[in-house]
């Protein structure tokens, strides 16, 4: 029986922009459509709030791997590609391409959103921009009032759990491809439940990157954070997991 021949150059790549289009899209849209709508009539709130968006960012990760997992690796995420790098299992010459369609994929869905806004209710776009647009934050833009440092950390640790748990389920003999997506999904849920309160959560430079590009000179001026330290806790995850996942006994 004849193999299968690998996805071309440009079908991964598109993946890519794919995945990481419906991840920002339905994240960082929920965060803005759906996450507060006021209140009702009778004083109760109207939206998903935090949980929601938590939801929203862990089942946009589950529908884009089983979609375009296949095609890609369903990376979505520049620091996870770096990891993947970091740990072995993804060449390095490969990272470039897959970064810039990512970032181009975050990009074209918080455009979209925009687009959206356009044809909203009077003054709605104007506001979610004066608001930062749900961009990642710390100090006066954090959600609840967190420093820098506690940005700093949250995006080291969880980005490197993130990247543990994705070299875990993914692995060739120990993972469990058909479960794999599920589990991904909902480990960023969970990251995501314990720290948009602190920065709004990134552990995703594309999806720092998109919303700072609508949410105004604050967001672009912290936006280095949002980009240097999910790199950095998805390195030493990558690096950690060679070193003591992957060793074998000679």
């Amino acid at each position: 029986m004849e193999a299968l021949a690998a996805p071309a150059t440009s079908a991964r790549l598109v993946a890519e922009a794919a995945g990481t289009f419906l991840l920002v899209f339905g994240g960082v849209g929920t965060a803005l459509i759906a996450a507060n709508n006021g209140l009702a009539a009778n004083g109760f709130p109207v939206g998903v709030g935090y949980v929601g968006v938590a939801l929203a960012f862990g089942l946009t990760v589950v529908a884009g791997v089983y979609a375009w997992g296949p095609i890609s690796g369903g990376h979505f995420n520049p620091a996870v590609t770096l990891g993947l790098a970091a740990a072995g299992r993804f060449p390095w010459r490969e990272t470039v391409g897959y970064l810039i369609a990512q970032v181009v994929g975050g990009a074209l869905a918080t455009s979209v959103i925009v687009l959206v806004g356009l044809f909203g209710p009077d003054g709605w776009l104007a506001t979610a921009q004066d608001g930062g647009f749900a961009s990642n934050g710390f100090g006066d833009h954090s959600p609840g009032g967190f420093g820098l440092g506690a940005a700093i950390t949250v995006e080291i640790v969880l980005t490197a759990i993130f990247v543990l748990v994705i070299l875990g389920v993914t692995h060739a003999t120990r993972g469990t491809p058909a479960l794999a997506g599920l589990a991904i999904g909902l480990t960023l849920t969970l990251i995501d439940l314990t720290s948009i309160p602190v920065d709004n959560t990134s552990v995703n430079p594309a999806r720092s990157i998109a919303a700072a590009i609508y949410g105004g000179t604050d967001a672009l001026a912290q936006l280095w954070v949002f980009i240097l330290f999910p790199i950095v806790g998805a390195l030493l995850a990558g690096f950690a997991h060679r070193a003591l996942f992957e060793r074998t006994n000679i």
